[in-house]
């Protein structure tokens, strides 16, 4: 019975790329039509490593910053209270 109720509908998949696709920048650029499901999660996968390398970069940029800022300032405060939120 609990492998009955584990399983995903054909509804459920559609609906889940349905909101997948609507979640991916390049999706919601494009007018009409639906992505197959292999595009959208290659898509998705793309997406996400691309918000990695912004992460990684924002966290290079932040460093360097970080670096060269007197860390009892008031500036360096700051941003130490931007990080904990």
């Amino acid at each position: 019975m609990s492998s009955r109720r584990s399983r995903i509908t054909e509804d459920e998949i559609n609906e889940l790329i349905s909101k997948l696709q609507s979640l991916l920048p390049e999706s919601r650029r494009r007018s009409v039509g639906r992505a197959s499901a292999a595009k959208l999660l290659k898509e998705t996968c793309n997406y996400i490593k691309s918000l990695h390398r912004e992460v990684d970069d924002l966290s290079d940029r932040l460093s360097g910053l970080m670096a060269t800022m007197d860390t009892n300032s008031a500036e360096a405060e700051i941003v130490r209270s931007l990080l904990q939120s």
